[in-house]
């Protein structure tokens, strides 16, 4: 990374296309070692029925050690606090050592600190993150604690579905139903200087829907979107990058600032250019160039 872009994203990982797989799927799972996706959720809960989530447990946490995966970021989502298979999934799931463990219907600060103290307990390793799903009215109204709990916490995962079973809302374009849910989560992320995803969109037979919904996603800011079937994984990936266009600008802004060294303001384009556009530039050419090193 460039001297300029180096401070404004340290640690930056490229989140845009996060698919959710059934890690009791031998066949997809062995599907995924190939596909563009920058990270994994191998489910252990909604994805799996009763009597397949011990073989899926122990398939997920065989896939997350087999190093086949590349440079895809590996989760594993483990069933819900208060369910008979929880504890085991947590256990087997920090052993396993993956980038983030997902675990659903996180509703409060004290919950995300009593999941942490259980992955401590079972010896997570340190690059093991907690990934907290939002999804019920309770979190979404206790989300800025949720999301300053722990330094452990990495990533908000928006769980849209059972946030509209929650709310007795409908499933509408332009989810006019969620957005007032959606700005909180991204505010408190954002205070947070955590990532946040975006929720899955239902139809995979109607890619217009799901690339306006994508788009909507990164005009509110949300870091990338979770998915559900591979084919939405190009989309994705291409909405949440910054386009050839916006890194052209993003150059043009920087070198304008270079070239007016010392002054508060300059124009590119005609457009005035103050610092918060110049961070905004290094910004772009950051993710442009993490996103280069992961394709690599």
């Amino acid at each position: 990374m460039s001297a300029d872009t180096a401070f404004a994203l340290e640690g930056y990982v490229p989140r845009r296309s996060v698919l959710y797989m059934p890690s009791s799927n031998a066949r997809a799972l062995e599907k995924a070692k190939a596909l563009p996706v920058d990270g994994l959720i191998l489910d252990l809960e909604d994805a799996v029925g009763p009597a397949d989530k011990p073989a899926a447990r122990d398939a997920a946490c065989a896939a997350v050690r087999s190093g086949e995966y590349g440079r895809r970021e590996l989760t594993i989502r483990v069933n819900g606090a208060g369910t008979v298979w929880h504890d085991e999934d947590l256990a087997a799931a920090c052993a396993a050592g993956p980038a983030g463990i997902v675990v659903p219907k996180v509703g409060s600060a004290d919950e995300v600190r009593r999941l942490v103290d259980a992955m401590t307990a079972h010896g997570a390793p340190e690059h093991t993150r907690l990934w907290a799903m939002v999804e019920t009215p309770e979190a979404i109204l206790d989300v800025r604690a949720i999301a300053t709990a722990s330094d452990r916490l990495a990533v908000l995962v928006m769980g849209t579905n059972d946030l509209v079973k929650e709310l007795h809302a409908e499933h509408v374009p332009g989810r006019a139903p969620l957005l007032s849910a959606l700005s909180m989560a991204l505010l408190a992320a954002r205070e947070a200087g955590i990532a946040i995803l975006d929720g899955v969109y239902n139809n995979v037979t109607d890619p217009d829907g799901f690339a306006v919904e994508c788009r909507q996603g990164r005009d509110f800011g949300f870091d990338g979107k979770t998915l559900i079937h591979p084919g939405q994984v190009d989309v994705c990936n291409a909405t949440f990058a910054p386009s050839p266009a916006a890194v052209e600008d993003a150059r043009g802004v920087l070198a304008a600032w270079a070239a007016g060294a010392g002054k508060g303001v300059v124009t590119y384009n005609g457009r005035m250019v103050e610092n918060l556009h110049v961070d905004t530039a290094r910004r772009v050419l950051a993710i442009d160039e993490a996103i280069a090193r992961r394709s690599a």
